[in-house]
């Protein structure tokens, strides 16, 4: 059966779609975007401050759902430009410390609201 989850912390969705769904045991988010819900939009700094963002929201995603960033078995992170992928890496390695997920990381045209990363994820539930 499939719950959809939403995040009272992560920024509403802007488009037609849900933070993110569980399926039995797994969680699956949407991309995290660098929005900050306060703000109402991208938070100001570069790509240190837009990745840490992103993953703030992810963790905020992924607990809705009854998991945390130490249940996550996959990320997705897409790059605006992939020579960010250096300090992208020092930001998220403060996030996953040990026994890291599995992950790809690209580089692609363009992000919505021209964003410097989202980060979408596979984890299960606690």
């Amino acid at each position: 059966m499939t719950k959809v989850i939403t995040s009272k912390s992560a920024p509403d969705a802007i488009g037609p779609y849900s933070h993110g769904n569980a399926f039995g045991e797994l969680i699956f988010t949407s991309g995290q975007l660098p929005v900050c819900k306060k703000k109402g939009g991208i938070v100001d700094g570069g790509i240190a401050e837009q990745s840490r963002q992103s993953l703030v929201n992810l963790r905020s995603v992924l607990e809705a759902g009854g998991g945390d960033m130490d249940t996550v078995l996959k990320t997705t992170c897409y790059l605006a430009n992939i020579e960010d992928f250096a300090a992208f890496n020092a930001v998220y390695a403060d996030f996953f410390k040990t026994e890291c997920p599995a992950r790809s990381c690209f580089a692609v045209k363009d992000l919505p609201m021209g964003a410097l990363v989202e980060i979408e994820a596979i984890a299960h539930r606690k």
